[in-house]
């Protein structure tokens, strides 16, 4: 894994963490990036939705949605 390092506003990181429920700033950063990357993902999804590349419908889309909340 490689290391660097950023400035984040402290008060925001702090908010993350509570609401995450997180001890550990690293912890609360990997989190954000993997919601970020799965918010993208789906909305690639939706985009796809009747192009007839993908056959789901915005009904199992929301349903495969909800799933994935719940998954860590």
């Amino acid at each position: 894994m490689k290391r660097f390092s950023i400035s984040v506003d402290p008060e925001l990181l702090a908010e993350a963490m509570r609401l995450a429920g997180k001890k550990r700033k690293r912890e609360v950063i990997e989190l954000a990036l993997r919601e970020l990357v799965r918010k993208y993902r789906l909305a690639e999804l939706k985009e796809l939705a009747g192009s007839g590349l993908v056959d789901w419908t915005s009904e199992e889309l929301s349903s495969w949605r909800e799933a994935a909340k719940d998954r860590p």
